[in-house]
């Protein structure tokens, strides 16, 4: 067992010291916002994530994970200090580190002890140099210390299921004793491990973020173009993903990447790359077809219905993706936005990103179900793939829209069965399928 400090209470914080609690270590969550800690004490998650509120509560009640707003108490006894805080994105693109700042700093003066540092956090090529000059210029007093990059891969949805069976664990140190200390926290995971120096290791996640990006934009890029040519994306994507040199995974045509990770990180890498004189003609491709591609859901319904002015367009799915609530850079804020520009009257449904829904989108009605949101509409949408959306009743839906236009920005639907109930069906890149 050993004793784990965790500064941050988010989706990366959260999942990584609950797990480390499963796995046997002591561990102390340490955030400044008081309120999350109170709920958190009180067993009330801030965050929705399948299977986390279960694991918190049982190692809560086994006392091998603590909430407190106090570094000091935080940093106690504490061997490893893991940075899991938000780096949001800045105003030209950039990462805003104030809150790694905030937390480095908070190290500094509460240390009594070595402690081996890690960013968890996803930070910019060269800030676990700058977290140890901040630590040092900080001290009360010289204490050793060490600094170590283990960035995360954890996706909203299957966290846990993604820091318990991890396809690796990346570690960069210029003291490879720390990143050692640090590689025996992950063994028991029997996962490959990469150890490589700082600025290495914080290119790693910015640079598997950005792939798997790209491979959202390129699919999306053959989606229009399948669709102009009356090819079926769908088709194309299993007949590429059977190629060992491709695969196929982040091959499924929609509505382009969202989230808080991937937007945000390949505008950083693109940001950093112009600023250190680089070109990245391809980032900014990606972002210019992420963008694109939700507008298309525009056009779809004006080639269908001519106006949108004073039709009824509902909405379903506010999440970014399916098993999580979060609705940063959704694609769904942008297409009712859009929607709602057109002069459409919008109302939407989520199973579950509802209690957020009101901190993104102004005069919209939110229902309790799809069939509510179908009820006299003129069309729906489908923004985001659960699963409950795959079974709907679909002749009930029918009979509930005024106009039976959908709109499927994830192909969960087969054209011809969509057809052959009565509905005006059109996905994404699904040619003379979507088209006959």
């Amino acid at each position: 067992m050993r004793t784990i400090c965790v500064i941050g209470v988010g989706y990366v914080g959260l999942v990584t010291g609950t797990c480390f609690a499963d796995l046997g270590h002591q561990v102390t969550c340490v955030d400044v916002d008081a309120v999350k800690i109170e709920k958190l004490c009180a067993g009330v998650m801030p965050i929705y994530e399948p299977g986390l509120e279960e694991m918190v509560r049982r190692n809560a009640q086994a006392g091998r994970v603590h909430f407190t707003t106090s570094y000091e108490e935080g940093l106690a006894e504490a061997e490893f200090a893991f940075i899991a805080v938000g780096t949001p994105q800045g105003s030209g693109g950039e990462a805003d580190l104030k809150y790694v700042r905030e937390a480095a700093r908070g190290i500094a003066e509460a240390m009594q002890r070595p402690v081996v540092i890690i960013n968890k956090s996803t930070v910019p090529i060269g800030t676990g140099d700058w977290v140890a000059d901040i630590v040092r210029r900080y001290q009360p007093q010289p204490i050793d210390f060490s600094v170590v990059s283990n960035p995360e891969f954890l996706r909203e949805g299957s966290a846990i299921n993604d820091f318990l069976f991890p396809d690796r664990i990346v570690l960069g140190s210029l003291h490879p004793d720390a990143a050692a200390q640090v590689a025996q926290l992950y063994l028991s995971l029997r996962a490959p491990i990469v150890i490589t120096d700082l600025r290495t290791a914080e290119m790693i996640k910015y640079a598997s973020n950005a792939f798997l990006a790209t491979r959202v934009s390129f699919i999306n890029e053959i989606s229009s173009i399948c669709e102009a040519l009356g090819a079926d994306v769908k088709e194309v994507a299993v007949g590429m993903g059977y190629d060992k040199r491709i695969g196929h995974a982040f091959l499924e045509a929609g509505l382009g990447y969202g989230g808080s990770c991937f937007p945000k990180d390949v505008q950083a890498l693109a940001h950093m790359a112009a600023v250190h004189g680089c070109h990245p003609q391809l980032l900014r491709a990606v972002m210019d077809i992420n963008r694109d591609q939700r507008r298309q859901v525009i056009h779809k319904l004006r080639a269908l219905m001519g106006t949108l002015d004073e039709k009824v367009i509902g909405v379903l799915g506010l999440a970014f993706k399916p098993n999580t609530d979060d609705m940063r850079e959704a694609s769904s804020v942008e297409i009712i936005h859009l929607l709602q520009s057109e002069g459409a009257h919008v109302r939407a449904y989520d199973p579950v990103a509802m209690v957020n829904a009101p901190l993104y989108l102004h005069d919209v009605p939110l229902c309790s179900d799809a069939y509510e949101v179908a009820q006299g509409a003129d069309a729906l949408v489908i923004v985001t793939e659960w699963n409950e959306f795959r079974h709907l009743n679909l002749p009930r839906l029918h009979a509930a829209m005024r106009n039976p236009v959908i709109v499927d920005g994830r192909n969960l639907y087969d054209p011809d069965e969509m057809k052959a109930l009565g509905f005006v069906y059109r996905g994404m890149g699904r040619g003379y399928a979507s088209e006959k």
